[in-house]
């Protein structure tokens, strides 16, 4: 056996050192540099045996031969949107979301649907209670199969003997390797034993689910060279005392990361919800004051959402401002053009500004509908139900055109809106006969249409 040696490594970046200093130079975080034990061995392939290769060469870019990307559908509509239409043989997930979120539910359920056979590996339950939780979900799948396990070399020996089609791991910080000698869930665990599933999805052409936890800063625990060894890193988000999760991806090297999917937790599992306008609009009897609706974009999918705000006078000397899946910068744009340019005296306000359904939202053409939020608030006016908006605010007071306008606005005739306010700087082809497509220049053509 090697001789064994200390060596530090920092817990944000993964970068390490031949001895212990407070500030990494890598990441320029401080202290993060931890001691870890490291066994200098030989490492073998997954396979735990040697295998002669043949050496790639270089090739010029036009002999290269570029084939297309076999992918797995996952037969879950939503996950398959993010993924840019499913698993891609041989690609490396990593999901990572907070604890009780429904990260593993939601890989549960989709192993369970897959024809494909799967190997469940679980670091964290036991089999019957991944069957208790499986049997709640969806009929038991006998292409489905569990074990629990944390050492990998344990894990490669069963996956040689079932062959499995897709292998998920849940978590990737209960595992370890006999190769390093450390704790699992430190820095050189998970590095080594991702290391090892990667080589072995890649030698295999079979896709790998890492299922892995965040820190208090939201960030996946581990290096963040994990994140860049993967091909594809998935955040599941939403708060445990609400029902809707949504699935983001952060970086996808086969797809786009625009794209957002939605669900609902039910008791019997994660519900896909096709239609999110259904949850992104308050029900309610009668139009009150402060909402408007917005019509934005995520990836290629239309949204219909909803911008709540409330203005009310300062109680304290200094006015507060607040947004939740806002930018609060862009807010304080908002409100500073109101009051230069439109001549609105909000400085001695108090604003809150709220998108419903708990999501977040970057996308400027929801300006408008932020603007006219404000607005109905402190006019105390309601704008009626039926009106949405596409547009964004410049600094000028000026109304700027958005792109993909004509997809927003087939989306709002979709869903029952009768007006629609846009730039007049936008070119529109489409004929409308069930919409009114109204085009506004400045904040006072909207305020003229709505409040006078």
């Amino acid at each position: 056996m090697a001789k064994t040696k200390t060596t530090f490594f920092c817990q944000n970046c993964g970068s390490h050192y031949a001895k212990w200093q407070g500030q990494c130079t890598s990441c320029n975080e401080w202290n993060t540099i931890v001691e870890e034990i490291i066994e200098k061995e030989e490492k073998r392939s997954w396979k735990q045996t040697t295998t002669s290769k043949k050496v790639n060469k270089a090739l010029k870019i036009e002999d290269i031969i570029l084939n297309k990307e076999d992918r797995i559908p996952t037969k879950n509509k939503e996950l398959d949107r993010v993924l840019g239409g499913g698993l891609v043989r041989g690609s490396v997930t990593l999901l990572g979301g907070e604890p009780g979120i429904g990260k593993s539910t939601l890989v549960l359920q989709v192993a369970l649907t897959l024809s494909k056979k799967t190997l469940y590996v679980s670091g964290e339950e036991s089999q019957s209670q991944i069957k208790m939780r499986a049997e709640r979900l969806v009929n038991v799948n006998n292409n489905c199969l569990v074990l629990t396990e944390t050492k990998t070399q344990n894990i490669f020996k069963n996956i040689e003997e079932t062959q499995p089609e897709i292998v998920v791991i849940d978590s990737i910080q209960t595992l370890h390797t006999d190769y390093i000698e450390a704790s699992p869930g430190s820095i050189s665990q998970i590095r080594e034993t991702t290391a090892e599933l990667i080589k072995f999805a890649k030698e295999t052409a079979t896709p790998v689910i890492l299922i892995g936890h965040i820190t208090k800063d939201g960030h996946i625990a581990g290096p963040k060279i994990l994140e860049h060894m993967v091909d594809v890193v998935l955040q599941f988000e939403g708060d445990r005392n609400h029902t809707y999760r949504i699935l983001r991806a952060q970086k996808n090297r086969f797809g786009s990361t625009a794209e957002l999917g939605i669900y609902e937790m039910q008791s019997g599992g994660l519900r896909e919800v096709e239609n999110p306008s259904e949850i992104l609009i308050s029900k309610k009897d009668e139009s009150l004051s402060g909402t408007a609706i917005a019509a934005t974009l995520e990836g290629m999918r239309p949204l219909m959402i909803e911008v709540q705000a409330l203005v009310s006078t300062a109680v304290y000397g200094t006015p507060q401002r607040s947004a939740t899946g806002y930018n609060i910068k862009r807010l304080n744009m908002i409100l500073a053009v109101l009051e230069k340019r439109a001549g609105f005296r909000l400085g001695a306000k108090d604003v809150f500004l709220n998108i419903t359904g708990g999501i977040k939202v970057d996308d400027p053409a929801i300006d408008l509908a932020v603007v006219t939020a404000i607005l109905s608030s402190n006019e105390d006016e309601a704008i009626p139900q039926e009106y949405c908006f596409a547009a964004e605010v410049g600094l000028a007071g000026e109304i700027r055109p958005v792109n993909r306008v004509e997809q927003r606005i087939i989306e709002a005739e979709k869903l029952g809106f009768k007006k629609i306010f846009v730039s007049k700087f936008n070119k529109i082809s489409i004929e409308n006969n069930a919409i009114e497509i109204l085009f506004v220049s400045k904040i006072e053509d909207i305020y003229t249409n709505l409040f006078t």
